[in-house]
């Protein structure tokens, strides 16, 4: 009977050795396979990123990298040619749609003092008499940093034929950060087209290189948005966006 003992004995503890390593070998498995971190006896080792991770659009640090097109854009509101009285600008619409399809940055000139009447009449006598007078009007807020920038698009209203006068104050005051690079006009209008825009900006900003622009029809951006937006889309895709 003592014999008897001893035997079923050690067959208990063979049982109780082969349960703790099957216990042991589950617990590290269930660890292992976390994928957040390994842990040693005193230490916890983060879970790094791959590139493969980077790649497959993963790694959550990854951060855009900013824009390198802006869009610079002088527009009103009030009553227009053809159009009635507006509420959002038609510049303004084609200046969207620009940075809606580039991924630009948008930034619009506000005049400090913002003397433009909303009638359509009083408003053209306004705008000729700063042609007259060589007016260079200012405008609100510091300029945007143009050092990352590789484009600017640069749209207005033509106004008697020419840019707006704010727009020159804009040109002359930024000429040293704008030289370098590709600038690209766009107006809106009522059947002055693009009115020398762009040999104007080139002989404003000579330093420059003035690609080819673009005009819209103020009445086209109210009304016929659609047809505005497969133009301005047109147009930039043969600009290489």
């Amino acid at each position: 009977m003592k014999q008897i003992r001893h035997i079923i004995s050690a067959m208990l503890a063979i049982v109780m050795i082969f349960s703790l390593a099957a216990c042991t070998s589950g617990s590290q498995t269930a660890w292992m396979s976390s994928g957040t971190e390994r842990k040693t006896e005193n230490t916890t080792v983060p879970f790094v990123k791959t590139e493969s991770d980077v790649e497959s659009g993963t790694d959550e640090t990854a951060k855009p990298s900013k824009s390198k097109v802006l869009v610079v854009y002088f527009s009103r509101t009030g009553e227009q040619y053809t159009v009635g009285v507006i509420d959002r600008g038609n510049t303004a619409i084609v200046a969207e749609m620009i940075a809606e399809k580039t991924g630009a940055d948008l930034w619009e000139v506000l005049p400090v003092d913002d003397h433009y009447p909303m009638t359509y009449g009083a408003l053209t006598d306004v705008a000729k008499r700063e042609q007259n007078n060589k007016a260079r009007p200012a405008y609100k807020g510091a300029t945007p940093d143009l050092s990352g920038y590789e484009t600017v698009f640069i749209g207005a209203p033509v106004w008697w034929g020419d840019w707006p006068m704010i727009m020159y104050t804009f040109f002359e005051q930024n000429s040293d950060a704008l030289a370098g690079k590709k600038l690209i006009p766009f107006s809106t209008h009522e059947g002055s087209g693009l009115s020398g825009f762009d040999k104007k900006l080139g002989s404003t900003v000579p330093d420059a290189t003035v690609g080819k622009g673009i005009a819209i029809r103020g009445n086209d951006a109210q009304k016929r948005q659609d047809s505005v937006r497969d133009s301005v889309n047109n147009w930039l895709i043969d600009l290489g966006f």
